[in-house]
């Protein structure tokens, strides 16, 4: 439910938004009427991820040290005619219950794949931008936000698709150094 409230909001902004910058820009008797954007080529790759995926969790805590493994589940709807992808993610992040949602869409004019994620384990909003390799089927992405103590923070995002049903996520801090530290990874296989 808490998907397809988050799902019509967009939408809902997104309508009010294009007609409010529409009506600005038509002059009175230019007889211009409001196109609805349609998706892309690009959007191909959000349709793909739609569905149930089943996730393996693997945190790592400290180097040297053998991961924590948990349990998770992902739903992917399409919404906004294509537009968008919402994600609703639940799981198990450092041992305790984790709940977290997306939205990821395709800004043809930044030519980026764009997106917000929020969770339980930050009151901050994080953005994100990212690069898909068609030849490599990797989406490379950015994450930036803050931490708790409001500090900036940025994270490096890799997906890897291994089949129509199954793809890798990994998850790195980058550091001020510019180095990645590997902090998360997450395996999918897509429910029948």
């Amino acid at each position: 439910m808490k998907t397809l409230l988050t799902a019509a909001a967009v939408c809902s902004a997104s309508l009010f938004f294009f007609l409010g910058v529409t009506a600005q820009e038509e002059k009175p008797g230019s007889g211009q009427q409001f196109t609805a954007p349609k998706p892309g080529p690009e959007h191909e790759l959000l349709k793909k991820d739609a569905g149930v995926w089943d996730a393996t969790v693997e945190e790592v805590s400290e180097p040297g040290t053998p991961p924590k493994v948990s349990k998770g589940v992902e739903t992917n709807t399409l919404a906004c005619g294509g537009l968008w992808l919402i994600t609703e993610f639940k799981g198990e992040m450092m041992g305790q219950p984790f709940q977290g949602h997306g939205v990821t869409g395709y800004d043809p004019a930044k030519k980026k794949y764009t997106g917000i994620w929020v969770d339980g384990m930050s009151p901050a909003l994080g953005l994100v931008e990212g690069t898909y390799d068609q030849a490599k089927k990797t989406m490379t992405s950015i994450y930036e936000s803050h931490d708790p103590a409001g500090q900036p923070m940025k994270m490096k995002m890799v997906t890897v698709w291994k089949g129509e049903d199954s793809r890798a996520w990994t998850a790195s801090i980058v550091g001020a150094d510019g180095k990645d530290m590997p902090m998360l990874s997450i395996n999918y296989k897509r429910r029948k």
